[in-house]
């Protein structure tokens, strides 16, 4: 019989409950009642990172939306070109456990290259809230992708509106990476209908097995061939 899974920690946010928890030696992060991820295997949110440096020369400075496990972040920081990391997480809970250490995954990411912010990315984007940009790679992984939310609200980071945003806090020949968990024909389009001079789109598809299951998980990106302008 298998073991129920254990609480780690729960705290509550203005989006809904987070919750901590291990089941058979992984940990899972579970959002409002809804899985979100877990630690069986996190290979895309670490090819979401090393798709987008690779891409770079020289990519001193990077904006992760989305604490998550902390997998994108670390990966991040593995890369000794990147100066400083700015992650910012909706969740105050998640933040505080990172910082308390609370599980190893998540234990040790904040130092003198990486900060953690308490905010919605959506209004880091816009300008509205702390950090500043520019940065030479914005990571967007703050929900499911736009077909399966765990937040309605987050509906409108995979729109126009929010992805010009983000084209605009990128520094000249920055990229923009959005990962979702399965192929969005739609928010392609919308980072087609927003792109500049020079800028380049493109679909990675990240054939993922599963739970007995043969997925197509996805990165979406722009590249910015120009500086930033109006969107």
């Amino acid at each position: 019989m298998d073991e129920p899974p254990v609480t780690l920690a729960r705290g509550g946010t203005p989006a809904g409950e987070v919750v901590l928890r291990r089941h058979e030696g992984v940990l899972q992060l579970v959002v409002d009642g809804v899985f979100a991820m877990d630690t069986a295997d996190p290979s895309t949110e670490r090819v979401l990172a090393d798709e987008a440096l690779r891409h770079h020369p020289s990519p001193a400075r990077v904006l992760v939306g989305g604490l998550g496990l902390g997998f994108t972040t670390r990966a991040v920081l593995a890369d000794a070109r990147v100066r400083q990391v700015d992650v910012v997480e909706l969740a105050a809970p998640l933040v505080g456990w990172a910082r308390a250490g609370l599980v190893e995954e998540l234990a040790g990411l904040e130092g003198e290259r990486c900060t953690l912010h308490v905010a919605d990315v959506a209004d880091v984007l816009a300008g509205r809230a702390a950090p500043d940009g520019p940065w030479d790679l914005v990571l967007l992984d703050v929900d499911n992708g736009p077909d399966f939310l765990v937040h309605a609200a987050n509906a409108a980071l995979y729109q126009p509106g929010s992805l010009a945003a983000a084209r605009r806090v990128l520094r000249p020949g920055g990229r923009l990476v959005v990962w979702s968990s399965h192929r969005a024909p739609a928010l392609l389009e919308a980072l087609r209908s927003v792109v500049g001079p020079g800028d380049v789109v493109d679909e990675l598809v990240l054939p993922v097995h599963r739970d007995g299951r043969e997925l197509e998980y996805a990165l979406y990106s722009f590249a910015s061939g120009a500086p930033a302008g109006g969107g």
